[in-house]
């Protein structure tokens, strides 16, 4: 590969040069138009599918699935059928058992559970944990099984079932689908809660209204009705009226089945024109069902009504929402399998501020001291009548509060708007786990930056180290949306645990092309320095690399729950050391090219601008991000503006008060950002805090940097001392995770009975062991338990 300085000194190429790392490098490096297009692609597909939530309403974004906390539940259908007023034991010889029996011959089932309750059953089907292959050649997934299942029910032999009885399918999401919670509540227009509303009326808002609008949101599997009443239409027979009329209940029952029907009588020509005949008995009141005829006696019909009562009332429930102490209606938003939560939880929220303005609304006497007169007078004053029946006119008043201000409606009147109240929002969770990874993408880069500062004393090679991080992230974000690894607390610990190594690849390259640069004639051409520089280390950083790679192939190989929960953190470590090798190799060495030797700009006019546009953009910075980068960059373009005109010495001591400058302005947003000693101790003592510890770990490293040689060659002349250090540490290791007692079970009995054992054993009990991480979610969770006998107002006191 020819170099483009033919004029200049040739370098003698070294063996790791033309080796696949090293021709890489080289490519990087003379075609670094390439690099810089590659480089805002993966720039752009990052941003595109980054996790975050960034909203740039001028760039499109398809961002990774988010989650709180990974999935680690079986792969599983629920078949869910009701028998109501059966006992659980006729349902389970007649509905579980024989649906137990037939679903076994579904291919790949795990294992069935069932539970038989009092008018209903729920049969779980689990199925085994397909391995990649079965997922990509096959197409065996969460679909396939619940295609198998369906298959199955819809096959089903005559006589399986009792008459009338239709099992069916479970919504299409896994256990941690549950991702909003809400209730129906009214509020007056400064959203404080009134009356006004009984559960009857909000449950049925709830059922009519408000969950079939949630399930129109994208990506939403179910929205379910929890607590309040049913209203249902409640025929009560009376023995002897139906014992006089000769009427059996059986005929009741067919009457006021044929009497919800609309029946066809084709049509009738009068006049040269035809007409649809139709018989209407579709049922809208109590009263068209207490009008139904049973049948004839001697052409006289009798009625329903003549041998039963029919009212509105509930229907009988089986639990109850409470909420403060009261009953409540909400409902619970299921988000459907493989979809993003986050962005179902957006979309969810989207359609209540569409829906909440049509939702019903009246008018409320909030006073109860307020009298009917008063009422009646109010509303005889304004032109209108106060009541329609028991309750409000409430057309009228509704149309009164419409047209008054709410200024002047009297003290004693409000208007009561059904509002929907979350009251369990996984959006603040989701939003502290990618928060985590934020702060510690951040601080980890403003740490990085001060830590090469302080060691190489160059600013230029710290500010292009920091941006190995992000772009390795980016990257890392690439492969997660290609591979489907959804993004929680877990797969983002891995993004955290890998930005060390991340960040000593850079660290490693950049230091060693300095070297090079410093050792070498100034007459090499400087593409070839860095070409050599980069190829010296490029293997030996992929290898390293790569041993600490292939240390996570046995977590890929781990199944059931132990895998789901800990695959997502070995593939994304995984993708973002890829990433970071990728970036170490093709971008920091022509990148380096381009920051240590910038072509100079020999027009004045053409710099004058160019660091004009600088400092305009500086300002730009620092009305949009932070004043205090703004500063160092605006300072930067004055430098360089008026370079020439500053005195030799003085010049040759910027770069070293530029160090200065920089390191104070990143400790400053370090401490701003991190503030360790927290905001009430206020900015000096945290900024005095953060500094002391930085600079005393930084210094403990220079010394033992320094002290290095010596402390080497007194181990190797004492090496039974200096191994008996890691021999002490690796036993007091083994004790504090294992345990006193069982490190030590080889002590026999009679040595065990004194202060020092006791004391060994209660100081170091061992670690603990616990399958999930325990996670924080700001609130406590209180289930108490009853008898399984116990009723509803029972359940509700307690």
């Amino acid at each position: 590969m020819a170099s483009p300085n033919t004029g200049q000194r040739q370098y003698e190429p070294i063996p790791e040069q033309s080796t696949l790392v090293g021709r890489i490098l080289g490519f990087c490096i003379y075609n670094k138009l390439v690099v810089g297009l590659v480089t805002l692609l993966i720039v752009a597909a990052g941003v595109y599918v980054a996790p975050f939530d960034w909203d740039f309403a001028w760039f499109p974004r398809n961002p990774v699935a988010v989650d709180a906390i990974p999935d680690i539940g079986e792969n599983q259908q629920i078949v869910f059928t009701e028998w109501p007023g059966r006992s659980p034991g006729d349902v389970e010889d007649q509905i579980t058992y024989p649906l137990t029996t037939a679903l076994l011959g579904i291919p790949d089932i795990k294992t069935i559970r069932s539970t038989s309750m009092f008018g209903f059953s729920s049969i779980y089907i689990i199925f085994k944990d397909f391995s990649f292959y079965e997922k990509l050649v096959q197409g065996k997934d969460f679909y396939w099984t619940r295609s198998r299942v369906l298959e199955k029910l819809s096959s089903l032999p005559a006589g399986t079932l009792p008459t009338g009885v239709q099992p069916t399918l479970g919504p299409d999401a896994t256990a941690l689908g549950q991702i909003f919670w809400y209730t129906l509540e009214g509020r007056d227009p400064h959203g404080k809660a009134t009356g006004g509303w009984d559960l009857e009326e909000l449950r049925t808002i709830q059922d009519w209204q408000v969950r079939l609008a949630l399930r129109s949101a994208s990506g939403v599997s179910e929205a379910a009705s929890v607590g309040g009443f049913v209203r249902e239409y409640q025929i009560d027979v009376d023995p002897d009226a139906m014992r006089a009329y000769g009427v059996g209940i059986d005929e009741v029952y067919e009457a006021v089945r044929r009497s919800n029907i609309d029946v066809g009588a084709q049509t009738i020509e009068l006049n040269r024109v035809e007409y649809l005949i139709r018989g209407v008995g579709f049922i809208k009141r109590a009263e068209d069902i207490a009008d139904s005829v049973i049948k004839t006696h001697e052409n006289v019909p009798i009625l329903v009504r003549h041998v039963a009562k029919v009212v509105l009332g509930p229907e009988p429930r089986r639990g109850a929402l409470d909420k403060q102490g009261a009953e409540a209606v909400g409902g619970v938003v299921v988000a459907r399998y493989g979809a993003n939560p986050l962005a179902v939880i957006k979309n969810v929220k989207k359609v209540i501020a569409e829906l909440e303005p049509a939702l019903p609304a009246k008018a409320v006497v909030t006073d109860p001291a307020v009298t009917t007169a008063d009422i009646r007078r109010f509303a005889l004053e304004h032109g209108f009548e106060a009541y329609d029946g028991p309750g409000l006119n409430q057309p009228a008043w509704l149309q009164y509060l419409r047209r008054t201000p709410p200024s002047s409606w009297p003290a004693w009147l409000t208007r009561s708007q059904v509002a929907i109240v979350p009251f369990y929002d996984r959006t603040g969770l989701i939003y502290e786990t990618l928060g985590t990874l934020n702060d510690a993408l951040y601080e980890e880069i403003l740490v990085t930056v001060i830590v090469i500062i302080i060691m190489v004393m160059h600013l230029r090679s710290s500010i292009m180290i920091s941006s190995v991080m992000p772009l390795a992230v980016l990257g890392c974000f690439i492969a997660m949306k290609a591979f489907n690894i959804d993004a929680n607390v877990v797969s983002l610990a891995g993004i955290a645990i890998a930005i060390g190594t991340i960040v000593d690849m850079g660290i490693v390259i950049c230091e060693n092309i300095l070297k090079h640069l410093d050792e070498d004639p100034p007459d090499m051409p400087r593409a070839q320095v860095i070409h050599r520089a980069a190829a010296e280390v490029g293997g030996a950083i992929l290898s390293a690399v790569a041993s600490t790679i292939i240390s996570f192939i046995p977590v890929f190989f781990m199944t059931g729950p132990e895998g789901k929960l800990f695959k997502p953190l070995a593939f994304t470590k995984t993708f973002a050391l890829m990433a970071s090798i990728v970036v170490a190799l093709t971008i920091i060495p022509p990148a380096a090219h381009l920051v240590f030797f910038p072509r100079r700009i020999n027009s004045r006019y053409l710099r004058t601008i160019f660091y004009g546009c600088l400092v305009a953009a500086a300002l730009l910075l620092a009305l949009a991000f932070s004043w205090l980068v703004a500063v160092v960059i605006a300072g930067f373009a004055f430098y360089q503006l008026f370079k020439g005109r500053i005195p030799p010495r003085m010049n040759a001591l910027v770069p070293y008060a530029a160090n200065v400058v920089v390191l104070l302005a990143v400790g400053l947003l370090l401490t701003m950002h991190w503030e360790p000693l927290g905001p009430q101790k206020g900015l000096i003592r945290n900024l005095l805090f953060v500094g002391g510890l930085i600079g005393g770990l930084m210094a403990l490293v220079l010394l033992f940097e320094r002290l290095y040689p010596r402390i080497l060659g007194w181990c190797l002349d004492h090496k039974v001392a200096f191994l008996s250090l890691p021999a002490m540490l690796l036993l007091l290791g083994a004790v504090i995770w294992l345990g006193f007692e069982r490190v030590f079970a080889f002590v026999p009995g009679a040595l065990r009975g004194n202060s020092l054992w006791s004391a060994g054993v209660h100081t170091f009990p061992g670690l603990g062991k616990e399958f999930m991480p325990s996670l924080d979610e700001g609130s406590f969770l209180y289930m108490p338990t009853t008898a399984a006998h116990a009723s509803i107002g029972e359940a509700l006191d307690v």
